[in-house]
């Protein structure tokens, strides 16, 4: 059975006779389509960044300038103090040591009595140049 027999109309006869409907746009044509990234704007900009950073890094700095300042006071007091003290424990040094070097020129005279032409207290060693005494002690093991 044809298409005419049934539908009791003339059939087509090609393709081409059949109406042409096609799917468009809607009327006023579609919404634009985004493909662009789109970041929201929320939150402070660059520049508010930029500046509470600078901010929060000068006062740091300003902070640590403050503590130099009071770290070179308190030791520029230190060393006032031991510059006031130093002569006092030159002095304390100096006899303690008169009193030390006294007992090691009386055991060396003790020691070096038989030895012919000895001076007691005189240098062995004749470079010509002065040497400061050596603190601490003298000759740890006389005694």
């Amino acid at each position: 059975m044809t298409e005419a027999m049934i539908r009791k109309k003339p059939g087509m006869v090609s393709v081409k006779e059949m109406p042409v409907l096609q799917d468009g746009p809607p009327p006023g044509g579609f919404p634009p389509v985004r493909y662009a990234r789109r970041i929201p704007t929320k939150g402070p900009s660059a520049v508010a960044i930029f500046l509470t950073a600078f901010g929060a890094f000068s006062w740091g700095m300003y902070q640590v300038g403050k503590g130099n300042k009071i770290r070179r006071e308190l030791k520029e007091e230190k060393y006032a103090a031991r510059r006031a003290i130093l002569p006092m424990l030159q002095a304390e040094e100096d006899e303690r040591f008169v009193k030390e070097w006294k007992k090691v020129l009386e055991e060396e005279a003790r020691i070096m009595k038989d030895v012919p032409g000895w001076k007691v207290g005189e240098s062995v060693y004749h470079s010509g140049r002065w040497m400061p005494p050596a603190t601490g002690e003298l000759r740890p093991d006389v005694w």
